[in-house]
């Protein structure tokens, strides 16, 4: 059996027939879309996704500082531009 990572569930079928009485009755919450109750999809209210998508950003950018603190640095005066 899959695991289902969200506390509401919801078949394709009642899906389709209201969409927006699930996101209302979601409360914000993730809604895992079953399809032959397994999960298919997994719908996220607009705000969690953004904030999913900073988190995955400032993630990239630590990385990033991380590999390049490590670099040799080259002294540069601005004069010298």
């Amino acid at each position: 059996m899959d695991r289902i990572l969200a506390s509401a569930s919801v078949s394709i079928s009642d899906l389709k027939k209201n969409p927006s009485r699930v996101i209302h009755d979601a409360e914000g919450a993730p809604v895992a879309i079953l399809n032959h109750n397994k999960p298919s999809a997994y719908l996220v209210p607009a705000a969690t996704f953004e904030a999913v998508m900073e988190q995955l950003e400032d993630y990239e950018l630590t990385k990033l500082v991380e590999e390049r603190a490590e670099e040799v640095s080259i002294k540069v005066d601005l004069d010298e531009l």
